[in-house]
């Protein structure tokens, strides 16, 4: 299967310590559409980590300078937006749609993250309110870490880079950055980026490199203060494992279920339920990976939903009529497909979709699926729609909670004690009513709890609190 739009030209990009170029032993990075190597990337050994370790440090920047950094980034950012849309497809496959659509969301993330650079973080107690009390008062500060060691995966190659980088700039902490091996090259640019905006060089290193030789040692090392990873669950726990005495932020994965309840308005249960499986391939950590229908409306919303995936083309990644791209590899698809002829052999039912080419796999709407079925009890990231009945309120959140997982849900419903009672019962980190699960904007907390984090939250506000420390001091008043 080869693109239209062939890539000609291969890009190759150093490692980036403290601003300096390094790195050696050259890798390939694949477009998943056709295979071909469309970038290469100098990965840095033990010696280049060390080197990371040292020079990586804080610059002294007053808030101001931190804001015109992150202002000037995402001006940059807006200039270029289609050389990173059409970079992000190239090392994902996702389709131009989402690409844009990234790009579009990292400059929110660099212009919230610019706002609160700017905002006065610090409180203040007088201590003369109590017969205890004293005629001071008590004052708060955040002073940035030291360094922080951030980890991102590949599926959003852009965004969850940005999520990273923009907090710690505005928090005045540095950052070495060590993006998914498979989407390294935006994580490269975007670094050029904010070098060129007017971040000191010190502030951020960029680097990819084996497990031994680099993530591992950089995980253990006491310089760095805290580990920010976003990824699989078994990395995730293997990070909390290997990390030590400091700071963890984990955000692992998901198993979102879209509750669609007997009240429920069709016409936008329907479009949720699209949205949320098929948009970014259904590779985001917050896609809906479980559809809980009500019996009542099960039959008319199955229908209407198979109706709907006529909406959602797949194919190349660089038409723009196509709305779903491929997944990050062939690997990844042959575990999607073969977990769809599992749920069959159970009794489950295809009633749109599920061919397979290369790392391409088609939008699939799945009925009759075994509530213990691999697709529905473990993370499918994937563009599939498994859809499973539930007979009532009660036994729609059992089911949502019914996994190991705990990030985000969505509820479709009219009616405000039910959407209530989903808020309440339901374990997860978000709950969205007649949205899908992943709704948010960039500053707002985002995290999960069980084997989808351990509570601590990302966002943009979120983030630059845990990339600091409060300091607590006080004066005679």
């Amino acid at each position: 299967m080869m693109s239209e739009t062939e890539q000609t030209e291969v890009l190759e990009l150093p490692c980036y310590v403290a601003g300096q170029e390094m790195g050696s032993e050259l890798f390939d990075v694949h477009y998943p559409y056709t295979g071909e190597v469309i970038g290469r990337v100098r990965q840095i050994d033990r010696a280049g980590l060390e080197k990371a370790l040292d020079s990586t440090k804080p610059v002294e920047m007053s808030r101001w300078d931190r804001h015109e950094v992150l202002n000037k980034a995402r001006t940059l950012l807006d200039e270029r937006s289609e050389e990173f849309a059409q970079l992000i497809r190239s090392e994902s496959g996702l389709c131009m749609r989402e690409t844009r659509y990234e790009v579009g969301r990292a400059q929110d993330v660099l212009q919230f993250a610019a706002m609160e650079a700017l905002r006065d973080d610090g409180q203040i107690f007088s201590c003369d309110v109590s017969p205890q009390g004293k005629a001071r008062k008590i004052f708060t500060l955040r002073e940035p870490l030291s360094l922080v060691a951030s980890i991102t995966p590949f599926n959003h190659p852009l965004n969850q880079v940005a999520h990273k980088l923009s907090p710690a700039i505005a928090a005045g902490a540095p950052v070495i950055l060590k993006p998914s091996e498979k989407t390294p090259l935006t994580a490269l640019r975007f670094t050029e980026l904010l070098y060129e905006a007017g971040l000191p060089a010190q502030m951020l290193s960029t680097i990819v490199g084996s497990v031994d030789e680099v993530v591992t040692p950089m995980i253990e090392d006491d310089r760095v203060e805290l580990v920010s990873f976003t990824g699989s669950v078994a990395i995730g726990k293997h990070i909390s494992r290997t990390a030590g005495y400091k700071k963890l932020c984990l955000e692992l994965g998901g198993n979102s279920p879209l509750i669609v309840l007997d009240d429920a308005d069709l016409d936008l249960a329907v479009t949720l339920a699209a949205e949320g499986c098929f948009r970014n391939s259904g590779q985001r950590c917050t896609a809906v990976k479980r559809l809980l229908i009500h019996e009542a409306v099960l039959e008319k919303f199955t229908e209407a939903f198979v109706g709907k995936i006529a909406e959602y083309p797949s194919g190349d990644p660089a038409d723009e009529a196509t709305r779903v791209g491929t997944v990050i590899d062939e690997a990844a698809a042959t575990l999607l497909e073969k977990r769809v002829a599992q749920a069959v052999s159970s009794g489950a039912k295809v009633l749109a979709g599920g061919q397979r080419e290369g790392a391409l796999l088609e939008p699939t709407i799945i009925a009759d699926v075994p509530r213990d079925a691999e697709m529905v009890v473990e993370e499918s990231f994937g563009p599939l729609a498994p859809i499973l009945p539930v007979k009532d309120l009660d036994d729609a959140i059992e089911l949502a909670n019914g996994t190991a997982f705990g990030l985000s849900c969505g509820v479709v419903t009219r009616d405000m004690d039910q959407a209530l009672a989903c808020v309440k019962r339901i374990r997860t980190g978000t709950v969205n009513i007649n949205a899908i699960p992943g709704y948010r904007i960039e500053s707002s907390p985002f995290g999960g709890v069980k084997d989808s984090g351990l509570g601590v939250k990302e966002g943009v506000i979120e983030a630059i609190k845990y990339m600091t420390n409060v300091k607590t001091f006080s004066l005679p008043w």
